[in-house]
């Protein structure tokens, strides 16, 4: 469904991606995992389309996506449910998940997906005419990946879902994340918490400055000795 074929990216002089390959197959979960400045966030900005690769290539279904805009990219159907949220802070919680199907003209489709967001996060329905700043974070969380559901994606990039949340909430994010691919999405994920990510995923690429430093199925990277000492307290 998407390839990075030796994608590169630059923040200024900075080389932030130096060659990336990485392929994510349909109805997987592929984990990117790796330190901070590893690279992580910027491969999901670049596939998205907020950042442009300086040298490679992306596809999406065998379409070149590099150059597109990124509301071009949420119309082919990919979602990018950002590192920190990022949700419009004085909107209501229903005008957050109907400004992001905002180009949908399917009215009883939206409603139905509006449906859906209620249904794996039933704190939103209760929450649906509160100001989505005064949510709590994993509320704001859950805001987030449900405004990213709205568009209907096919591919959806989760950035540090799980991050500065309480337990009870990550272990419900976790298991709406397996719920989706249950249902046939396909999920690119960012997670800090490598051993959550390795448990829920198929595949993984360990990034290091801007590299793959290591790739293979979840439970194979979950076994190495290396990935072990660096990213599971082993």
């Amino acid at each position: 469904m998407l390839v990075l074929d030796n994608v590169h990216v630059y923040y200024g002089h900075i080389h932030a991606l130096k060659g990336i390959n990485l392929r994510v197959d349909v109805g997987e979960i592929v984990a990117l995992i790796g330190s901070n400045g590893a690279g992580k966030t910027t491969t999901l900005l670049t596939i998205s389309g907020l950042l442009r690769p300086r040298q490679g290539r992306i596809t999406f279904d065998g379409h070149a996506i590099d150059h597109l805009p990124p509301h071009q990219i949420v119309r082919m159907g990919i979602a990018h449910c950002p590192e920190g949220r990022q949700i419009f802070t004085r909107l209501s919680v229903m005008e957050n998940l109907r400004l992001a199907a905002i180009h949908r003209h399917d009215v009883p489709g939206v409603q139905r997906d509006l449906e859906r967001v209620f249904a794996l996060f039933p704190i939103l329905a209760q929450r649906r005419r509160q100001i989505a700043g005064t949510l709590s974070g994993g509320e704001q969380q859950m805001l987030a990946i449900g405004r990213a559901l709205m568009s209907r994606p096919r591919l959806l990039l989760l950035d540090e879902p799980s991050l500065g949340l309480a337990p009870l909430v990550v272990e419900h994010i976790f298991r709406v994340i397996a719920s989706l691919r249950a249902e046939g999405m396909t999920i690119l994920l960012v997670e800090q918490n490598a051993y959550q990510a390795l448990q829920l995923a198929d595949r993984a690429y360990v990034l290091e400055t801007g590299q793959v430093a290591l790739q293979g199925t979840a439970r194979a990277l979950a076994e190495n000795p290396a990935v072990k000492a660096a990213y599971l307290g082993g």
